[in-house]
């Protein structure tokens, strides 16, 4: 972990967001102050977890939380059970309550709304590198309790591989166990197996239950 020095100088960040502009403008501005730091780059969430594999000694992610290839929460979810040492903040243009206080259940390191300017985005990152968490003031005395039964889902996914949860992501997204094959480049075989897998660790009894079962990790969440 990054210690004190950029006002806390991060050696690796990580920028995970489908719009290059947004990508550009974020390294740009923190450029300033984070000096040598290394930016990485991810337009899609596979992208991201080859960087992050790669990467583990990365000293931050920042994440949007709508990217190419993940649903809602379960990215955030992914990264932080899969690489606890690695710290994930969620840069987004949503500011509701209950979407930040959901993100920092699910171990989001912070939550720092798109609309905020360089001063606070960068006074939030030197916070959040201290291993403070960060939450828009304004939003704090307004978050909602823990949704017990989300976090629990929550537990159930962590438990999935990355195969698993790649399978379930383009399960999810209404792809056929053919063209899940094609692109993974796997068999169908292989794929009945990895549905067969999730759907016992999610505790599910078929395919449809298993889609359902993601979608309560949206961000727009239907009512568990």
């Amino acid at each position: 972990m990054a210690n004190r020095l950029i006002a806390l100088q991060a050696d690796k960040v990580i920028v995970a967001d489908d719009h290059p502009l947004f990508r550009t403008a974020i390294k740009e501005a923190l450029q300033a102050s984070q000096g040598e730091t290394t930016f990485l780059e991810a337009n899609s969430f596979e992208t991201l977890q080859v960087l992050v594999d790669e990467n583990q000694d990365v000293d931050l992610v920042l994440l949007d939380l709508h990217m190419p290839g993940v649903s809602g929460f379960a990215g955030l979810v992914y990264l932080c059970k899969r690489y606890p040492s690695v710290p994930v903040v969620i840069i987004s243009a949503n500011e509701d309550p209950v979407v930040i206080q959901r993100a920092l259940d699910h171990g989001a390191a912070g939550f720092i709304p798109k609309s905020s300017n360089i001063k606070t985005i960068t006074s939030a990152i030197n916070d959040i590198l201290m291993g403070e968490i960060w939450a828009p003031v304004s939003t704090q005395p307004n978050l909602p309790g823990k949704n017990v039964s989300e976090l629990a889902l929550a537990e159930r996914m962590a438990q999935l591989t990355p195969q698993q949860f790649k399978v379930l992501m383009m399960v999810s997204q209404g792809m056929l166990n053919k063209q899940i094959a094609y692109d993974m480049g796997i068999s169908e075989a292989t794929v009945k197996a990895h549905v067969t897998a999730i759907m016992n660790k999610l505790g599910v009894s078929n395919r449809t239950q298993a889609v359902l079962a993601a979608s309560k990790l949206d961000v727009l969440a239907p009512e568990i």
